[in-house]
C-alpha cells in the first residue's frame, strides 16, 4: 500500500475537526447503549405477555423445554440488555444474545425466507462484535476494571 492509502481524507470543513475529534469515542457506547436499550424493549414486551405466552412461542417453534427458553429469552432480554446499556458483563451477556439471535435466526425465522431472519441476523452479528469488543470506553466494566 502506498504512503496515500493510510491518510484520512480532509475535511471539506475544517472547522469541525475539533468537533469530531472531541466525539470519536462516543460512536461504541452509542451503539451498545442504543442496542440494549432496544433489545430491553423486546423483553419488557415479554414479560408483558407473561412467560405461558412465550413458552406458548416457543412450543409451536418445537423448543423442549419451551418453558425454559421462555425464561431465558426473558431474562436475556431484559436483564441481559440492561448489563449490555451499562457495560456490565458485557461480553459475556453479548455473545450469550448472540448464540439466542443464532438459533432464533436459523431455526426459526429461516425457513420463512430472508426477509423474516434478516432482523435477528443483524442483531447477532452486532452482539457478536459487541462480545468481541466489550463494554469499551463509558461501561461499568471499565469502571470495575475487570472483564470475561
Amino acid at each position: 500500500m502506498s504512503e496515500m492509502d493510510h491518510r484520512e481524507p480532509k475535511l471539506i470543513f475544517p472547522g469541525l475537526a475539533g468537533f469530531y475529534a472531541g466525539v470519536s469515542d462516543l460512536w461504541y457506547p452509542l451503539i451498545r447503549v442504543t442496542v440494549g436499550a432496544l433489545l430491553f424493549v423486546h423483553g419488557w414486551t415479554k414479560v408483558n405477555s407473561g412467560v405461558a405466552g412465550v413458552t406458548g412461542f416457543f412450543q409451536k417453534a418445537g423448543f423442549v423445554p419451551a418453558s425454559g427458553f421462555a425464561y431465558a429469552a426473558i431474562f436475556l432480554e431484559t436483564v441481559g440488555a440492561i448489563c449490555i446499556v451499562l457495560g456490565l458483563f458485557t461480553r459475556v451477556f453479548a455473545a450469550i444474545i448472540a448464540i439466542q439471535m443464532a438459533i432464533i435466526t436459523f431455526v426459526v425465522m429461516m425457513p420463512q425466507g430472508w426477509a423474516r431472519m434478516e432482523p435477528t441476523f443483524l442483531w447477532g452479528v452486532v452482539m457478536f462484535a459487541i462480545a468481541l469488543r466489550g463494554g469499551g470506553p463509558y461501561s461499568l466494566d471499565r469502571v470495575i476494571g475487570k472483564h470475561i
